[in-house]
């Protein structure tokens, strides 16, 4: 898996989709782009692509599209129309984009595919940071989000109350990955 964090400035929301979508399928990988204000860290992306993968490998998907599955469960929603809150939208935003092999059985494995295709992507972003898994330079065991990510909206996303992070030493991070990994039990 690769995330990519940067910006976007898109006119067109559809074409800006299928142009995310045709670079996936040219390299065979899962290609989702999410509004990095949502993104809790780069752990809750590896969550959410190890989660919806164990899904489509058993027959448990809720999306055809392993791009939307991945969304879903990044989202911590079954309902694709609420999920899509978390994911990119006209106009001039950062986004996380992650980049997968045929959702690998481990997330933080990267492929030759996934550096093609992460090259091809950043191709449609403006001002990229490349968050591969094996540069030690990633964010996934410090509990920091990504450079764009707004810990109130965050809350506010997952319902996460005061009360809930008063009642635990578990940073936001770690709340929102269990959101994840409860969409699993809750289908």
């Amino acid at each position: 898996m690769r995330v990519l964090e940067g910006t976007a400035a898109v006119d067109d929301l559809d074409a800006f989709v299928a142009a995310l979508g045709d670079v996936g399928d040219a390299h065979d990988c899962v290609v989702q782009a999410f509004d990095a204000r949502y993104v809790a860290d780069r752990e809750h992306l590896a969550t959410a692509l190890r989660y919806a993968a164990r899904a489509h490998r058993r027959g448990d998907a809720i999306a055809r599209d392993p791009a939307v599955e991945t969304l879903l469960y990044a989202a911590g929603r079954r309902q694709i129309d609420r999920a899509l809150e978390m994911g990119v939208d006209e106009g001039v935003h950062d986004v996380a984009v992650v980049v997968a092999s045929d959702f690998p059985e481990d997330p933080t494995t990267e492929s030759d595919a996934e550096r093609y295709c992460a090259s091809a992507v950043t191709d449609l972003l403006d001002v990229v940071v490349d968050r591969n898994a094996g540069n030690g330079d990633d964010d996934a065991t410090d509990g920091v989000g990504f450079a764009a990510t707004d810990p109130g909206r965050v809350r506010e996303f997952f319902d996460v109350g005061d009360a809930e992070l008063a009642a635990t030493d578990a940073t936001l991070a770690a709340l929102v990955r269990e959101r994840v990994v409860l969409l699993s039990i809750d289908h």
